[in-house]
């Protein structure tokens, strides 16, 4: 269920476990003092990220007021930010309706995009999920299919680009630990069932972030960590910026 991405650091285990950096996500930058509006900061914290480990960055475009945005401009100020500090680094960007709650809006601005990603994430449950997904395939951009719940799993298996997607992220709320197994495994089953051959990345948020992680590396899943999933390490705390969160994530998949 893994991509086989190569280690980028030195501290990286052999593995053939797929380590994505999601570097910002949704936050408000008051969070955290490398969470910013402006995308050379992000980027160069990113850049970090790689040499901790990471081999993939998942990044939240912003605006001039520090919110989500799928917007032309946005994502190419961003993207090239990102690309310029990890050249040769796979970049993905969000979908996600709180940035254009509007489907036929999130429609039109990601037809306009004019530096493109290489994958981006869509949450099944949203409205509009199937079109976000074919015209992103349509542009030559990889698919990573969010699935939340129990509803973003029925969207998604009745959706015609089911098979067509580069993963599957199950994303787990932010949840107690001793639940994090269970849900996690009920959602993988259904989702292996369906599709066998599609990757599966697993990571949580907040509380379920260091347990979701810790399953992935068990069971040998891809997986996620970065301010955007959660702002401590594994002990709880606080990180420092995303190369923390990497090099944590690198010893627990030594085993160290």
């Amino acid at each position: 269920m893994t991509t086989g991405a190569p280690a980028t650091s030195d501290e990286a285990p052999e593995t053939n476990m797929l380590l994505q950096a999601c570097v910002n996500g949704a936050r408000d930058v008051a969070q955290h003092p490398w969470l910013s509006i402006d995308p050379a900061v992000v980027a160069d914290d990113a850049a970090r990220a790689i040499g901790a480990g990471a081999h993939e960055i998942h990044v939240h475009p912003k605006n001039d007021r520090g919110s989500d945005s799928v917007a032309a401009e946005d994502v190419a100020r961003w993207v090239r930010a990102v690309r310029a500090a990890c050249p040769d680094v796979p970049v993905g960007v969000t979908t996600g309706a709180w940035a254009e709650p509007d489907v036929e809006h999130r429609l039109a601005a990601i037809a306009a995009w004019t530096e493109l990603p290489d994958f981006a994430s869509v949450n099944w449950h949203e409205a509009g999920a199937d079109e976000v997904a074919a015209l992103l395939r349509s542009r030559g951009v990889g698919v990573e299919a969010g699935i939340w719940d129990a509803s973003g799993l029925e969207a998604w298996r009745r959706s015609p680009e089911r098979g067509t997607c580069l993963r599957i992220l199950i994303e787990l709320p932010d949840e107690a630990a001793d639940v994090v197994c269970g849900h996690a495994e009920g959602l993988i089953a259904h989702v292996a069932a369906e599709e066998p051959d599609i990757p599966i990345l697993l990571h949580g948020e907040e509380d379920s972030a260091w347990p979701a992680f810790e399953l992935a590396v068990e069971w040998g899943l891809d997986a996620r960590v970065g301010l955007e999933d959660g702002l401590a390490l594994p002990d709880g705390r606080p990180a420092s910026d995303n190369a923390a969160l990497m090099r944590a994530a690198v010893r627990l998949m030594s085993g160290r």
